[in-house]
């Protein structure tokens, strides 16, 4: 049994037995679109493609224990610790779905998975924060064709939204409101909001060279952008196509910039916006509380991997007697 992509009008993603249809005959088509929006379309992405990878070896679900141990052996020798892990979650939500007992919680499974770690370590590799000096020395090798004021405008206004690429790309013009102290920018759903309760975020007119609302205005201005989405592709002659632009091509612009710049691209991605104004936000005294209305944090766990470095920094041992 695997996951496939069901064309329906819902597009779900449901699981099918082999040699019949299992869901279609069982569940009705607005169960079945029900199923389908309980889950992200990106998460469904990385599941369907979690499952075909571990297919791929020639392993079919439902599995044993001692099929899913010899797949995360053989993936210690390529993949990291958290590639390894979401894969294990996917498998084992795929057995749930089918109704089969899940092999990730065996014992056998969880003694590999704790070898896994001991072995490639857990300390993930994060992506650098583009801290605000750093932004700026960016935008300052911009030039005025009309990629560079898009990427101007993109870069700052997600990094002073703090946005995930996703939330960023996904932007149209009426999600933006001017008001006579900035701007309030509508985050209509997140990562962790996929019911769409939505956010609001208060951007400020900037008091430095660099303002988010200004580039903002600029790109729309040239771009004759007034309504859809804010973010669009653009051909090689310069052409501003009708596409949203995607997330990817939000880590590029990233790469591509701060690579002009002079800065390791290889160090850096989209999520370095958010990153950055985490830490640059905390450096400059900002409360932990008025952070999270900025990311859309619940909690101070959720925000402290972004301020440990700063936290390091903070009155060390070191600085006394150094």
């Amino acid at each position: 049994m695997m996951f496939v992509e069901h064309h329906t009008n819902a597009g779900s993603l449901v699981p099918v037995r082999a040699n019949h249809k299992a869901l279609p005959g069982i569940l009705s088509v607005n169960v079945q679109r029900l199923v389908s929006n309980s889950l992200a379309d990106n998460s469904k992405r990385a599941y369907a493609m979690d499952i075909a990878h571990f297919e791929g070896t020639g392993r079919k679900l439902p599995a044993t224990p001692a099929t899913i141990a010899e797949y995360l052996a053989e993936g210690t020798a390529t993949y990291a610790v958290a590639t390894l892990q979401r894969r294990l979650a996917s498998i084992s939500k795929a057995h749930r779905a089918i109704g089969a007992d899940d092999p990730t919680k065996s014992e056998l499974v969880c003694a590999a998975l704790r070898g896994v770690r001991r072995t490639l370590g857990v300390k993930q590799r994060q992506a650098k924060a583009l801290l605000r000096d750093d932004l700026f020395a960016v935008l300052d090798r911009l030039g005025d064709r009309t990629k560079d004021v898009r990427d101007c405008a993109l870069l700052l206004l997600g990094w002073a939204c703090a946005m995930r690429r996703s939330e960023l790309v996904a932007l149209d013009v009426s999600d933006v409101e001017l008001t006579s102290q900035g701007a309030l920018v509508t985050v209509r759903r997140s990562k962790t909001d996929q019911e769409g309760a939505g956010r609001e975020i208060a951007v400020p007119f900037g008091r430095t060279r660099h303002c988010p609302i200004a580039a903002l205005k600029r790109w729309l201005e040239v771009a004759g952008i007034m309504e859809g989405a804010i973010w669009r592709g653009m051909d090689k002659h310069g052409n501003i196509l009708p596409e949203r632009l995607s997330g990817e091509a939000v880590s590029d612009v990233v790469k591509v910039r701060v690579s002009d710049a002079g800065y390791d691209p290889s160090a850096f991605s989209a999520h370095s916006l958010r990153s950055g104004f985490a830490t640059s936000a905390a450096m400059a005294g900002a409360t932990s509380y008025k952070i999270r209305q900025v990311t859309g944090h619940r909690s101070e766990a959720g925000l402290a991997p972004y301020l440990r470095a700063v936290d390091l920094f903070d009155d060390t041992a070191a600085a006394r007697v150094l």
